[in-house]
């Protein structure tokens, strides 16, 4: 079947491009250009998509990616004006749409896999982190929470989900730490699956997704219902964390680092984007 994408619903440019290879199997790909930051635009383009793969009983497998090859997804838009994302209606879980939509995307009887090339921070490793499985380039991939470093907490539950991938160590190594995280020690740690040199990773992907989208839905659908049920967070610890994003982003700590952070140019194409874990260091 020839590959469609999901025609405009608005006069916005939408920010994720969905292309449907066949029933079976989509392709997903951020595209807020020029760093695939996200904001609440992008998140309501998420909960929608979720709740469209929720409804979708031939879908089987979805990569998401990026169109962006040195950004999978920058972080969260933490400049705007807080209240636009704060006042943003609950979704089907009765949580912020944030959390609720990488709940929910976990929770698919349709397997997710995240395809890393670029920079994966915040926000960006959370719907990483959301998916069921992570491949990423050995050469291109960079994850990190940069959060704590900034002075505020992560949102979108890596707390919950790390320790369970890479033990409570590491995980509070990169959570800490707040520094850039290769993809070769991504996958030494256990936050990816595998990192693949950077010109292997989209036909690896690919083949991968087609291989279980050639398998029977149901056996996929209740074998992955089962290593839900062992591994993932009740959905009680994620709602906290993104209140406790939202209250700590407003403190006096966090908006002194944010002010210096913009001045050398945060959220713009600019070196504090390509290396957040440096700038957040001590000489912050």
């Amino acid at each position: 079947m020839e590959a469609t994408s999901t025609p405009s619903a608005d006069v916005q440019r939408r920010q994720i491009e969905v292309i449907r290879s066949s029933p079976h199997y989509w392709r997903v790909n951020l595209d807020n250009p020029p760093l695939n930051i996200m904001g609440p635009q992008m998140v309501r383009e998420l909960s929608e998509l979720v709740t469209e793969m929720e409804n979708a009983p031939e879908l089987k497998v979805v990569v998401i990616g990026s169109t962006n090859p040195d950004y999978f997804m920058a972080h969260y838009d933490v400049l705007r004006d807080p209240s636009e994302s704060i006042n943003m209606a609950p979704g089907p879980t009765g949580m912020h749409p944030v959390p609720d939509a990488f709940v929910r995307l976990s929770r698919l009887p349709v397997v997710s896999i995240a395809s890393i090339r670029g920079r994966a921070t915040g926000s960006g490793s959370e719907i990483a982190l959301a998916c069921d499985i992570r491949f990423a380039s050995r050469e291109k991939a960079i994850l990190s929470h940069w959060e704590v470093g900034a002075g505020f907490v992560p949102g979108g539950g890596p707390m919950a989900r790390m320790p369970r991938l890479m033990g409570r160590g590491r995980a509070l190594e990169v959570l800490l730490g707040a520094d850039d995280i290769p993809g070769d020690l991504a996958e030494l740690y256990g936050y990816v699956n595998r990192a693949l040199p950077d010109d292997e990773l989209d036909r690896f992907v690919d083949e991968f997704a087609e291989r279980i989208a050639s398998f029977n839905r149901d056996a996929i659908a209740t074998t992955k219902r089962f290593v839900d049920d062992a591994s993932l967070p009740t959905d009680s610890e994620m709602q906290p964390a993104w209140e406790a994003f939202v209250t700590s982003v407003g403190q006096p700590f966090a908006q002194h680092r944010l002010a210096k952070f913009v001045n050398l140019g945060l959220q713009q194409p600019s070196d504090i984007e390509k290396r957040l874990g440096f700038y957040v260091g001590p000489q912050a």
